[in-house]
Formats: structure tokens, C-alpha cells, sequence
């Protein structure tokens, strides 16, 4: 392999792997009989967010 080649991050994923936590607690708060409605929304902040950071990112280094 080239050394030479940086190695990408994806900060959307990041988004997903902490809106998922994020989410299941939101919902516990705001719907109690279905926690699990919380982790949609969860997901989908953390999928805004991570490409907000990746649209960022891609602004600094070019």
C-alpha cells in the first residue's frame, strides 16, 4: 500500500455512533412507552452533524 495516501475519517459515522446512545435516552425522556422513537432522531442528528463536520473538514484542507 502507498504511505503516501492519508486516511480519510468519516465524522457522519461518528454522528451515528453517538446519536444512537443520544437518541435511546431522548426518547426514555420525551417518549416513554416507545424509547426506540428517540433513536430515529438520534440517528439523523448525528447524520446533520457528521456532515456538517465533513463539509468543514473538506473547506480547512483544501
Amino acid at each position: 500500500m502507498n504511505q503516501d495516501k492519508k486516511q480519510k475519517t468519516s465524522y457522519v459515522g461518528l454522528g451515528i455512533i453517538f446519536g444512537v446512545p443520544f437518541g435511546f435516552l431522548l426518547g426514555l425522556l420525551l417518549f416513554p412507552d416507545n424509547p426506540a422513537a428517540g433513536i430515529g432522531i438520534g440517528i439523523s442528528l448525528g447524520i446533520i452533524i457528521g456532515a456538517i463536520m465533513d463539509a468543514q473538514k473538506g473547506k480547512i484542507n483544501n
